[in-house]
């Protein structure tokens, strides 16, 4: 029994842990916690999505909680078994307990079971292979707990076989090795093999699935380790890195960002050298638009935009928003940044407002300036005074300095 762990969060779910057992117990079916969240349960933590499993099929769910008046949605995971239902505003997954019948590397035909090991043994590792009944009960046939409780991550039973049956598993390795485990370099060597002669499959993973789990382990611990890992056991080269990969970089830069929450794309920047990097791992990964141009712009920018000496080292990059025109300059400053170590600008940058420039055309026909090309020379001379007094010269200092340049 798992009798404190489960009375944590009895308390949060209390009215689905009232409703969810009598509705399946009535029809005499099995219905337990699965996979991550009892992971994160047993592991103190909260988890962010509860997954249950059950013997009861898609089919007679559906008859169950159409006849309790629960809402069902989503009805895409039926075919593999899962279906998605709507209480006290929040969405439930169940799934039916299941095999594999075939697998491709990507994709699985799957048969219903009510075998509770037979579904454990089709997970990938073995902390995410355990069950927690609504009683407190834990169910784990493979040892999750003992692997939870030592820091250890394990595939369940042939790690050759678990691969082989999702090549992304790779990556869900690596990400789950920095979550838990506590020192880099505690993997069994058979492991290791299995990852290496399998690297190869990950090619026919679609990017952004890669993408999901190389973002997560980007932010996650050991992540210099985790990287490196990947150029020796050839991973890399099938997930969009580039062959050459500025590993020195990389490292300097995961120590710059410590405790700076940078986002996946700051990070995974360091590895790459030229523009042409970025656009080949965007063509891979499928990354958003933002994070493409976040990573060109920390590419074009990390050496030459730089503190300024003296009092006023932000004042590059304030410059720098000021002139530009484009949507995002300052969140990328931020990233760029943080990119750099420099966290007491970084704080700097995030309490400055963007002053605005308090001098308009206006103004300037106020004070007999009508021609248009005369305004517009003559607001830009402004501009450069403006920048110049780091932008605290006002309406009055600044027209006042435009009469001087007329005289």
């Amino acid at each position: 029994m798992v009798d404190s762990v489960f009375c944590f969060y009895f308390r949060r779910c209390f009215m689905i842990f009232l409703f969810f057992p009598e509705l399946f117990e009535k029809k005499n079916y099995d219905l337990r916690i699965a996979g991550g969240a009892v992971r994160d349960l047993l592991s103190g933590m909260k988890p962010e999505d509860v997954d249950f499993a059950t013997t009861a099929t898609p089919a007679e769910m559906k008859e169950m909680f159409t006849s309790a008046g629960v809402r069902l949605i989503n009805n895409k995971g039926e075919k593999h078994g899962t279906i998605t239902a709507r209480l006290h505003e929040q969405n439930f997954e169940i799934t039916t307990l299941r095999i594999d019948v075939v697998t491709d590397g990507r994709h699985a035909e799957v048969e219903f079971t009510t075998d509770w090991e037979k579904d454990a043994e089709r997970r990938d590792l073995t902390v995410n292979s355990m069950f927690l009944g609504l009683d407190g009960m834990l169910y784990d046939f493979f040892n999750g707990y003992e692997d939870l409780k030592n820091r250890k991550i394990r595939f369940v039973g042939q790690a050759s076989e678990r691969i082989q049956e999702d090549y992304l598993r790779i990556l869900r390795y690596f990400r789950f090795y920095g979550r838990i485990v506590e020192k880099p370099g505690d993997h069994e060597p058979s492991t290791l093999q299995a990852i290496k002669e399998n690297a190869k499959g990950l090619a026919g993973i679609s990017g952004e699935r890669i993408w999901v789990e190389l973002k997560k382990i980007l932010l996650g611990n050991h992540v210099n380790h985790l990287v490196r890992l990947m150029y020796e056991l050839d991973v890399a080269q099938y997930i969009g890195l580039p062959l050459n990969g500025s590993l020195e970089e990389f490292d300097s830069v995961t120590k710059n960002v410590q405790n700076l929450c940078p986002k996946p794309m700051t990070v995974l920047t360091s590895l790459l050298k030229v523009k042409d990097d970025v656009i080949n791992l965007d063509l891979r990964l499928k990354i958003s638009k933002e994070e493409k141009n976040l990573g060109l712009f920390i590419v074009k920018h990390r050496q030459d935009l730089t503190k300024a000496m003296g009092p006023e080292p932000l004042k590059p990059y304030q410059d720098f928003i000021m002139d530009s025109r484009e949507a995002n300059t300052n969140s990328r400053i931020c990233e760029l940044l943080k990119y750099q170590g420099e966290e007491h600008l970084l704080r700097e940058m995030q309490q400055w407002t963007v002053p605005s420039f308090p001098v308009s055309g206006h103004d300037l026909r106020k004070m007999g300036i009508s021609s248009g090309k005369e305004i517009g020379t003559a607001l830009q001379q402004l501009r450069d005074e403006w920048k110049k007094s780091g932008y605290h010269m006002d309406k009055e200092e600044l027209l006042s300095c435009l009469k001087k340049l007329m005289t």
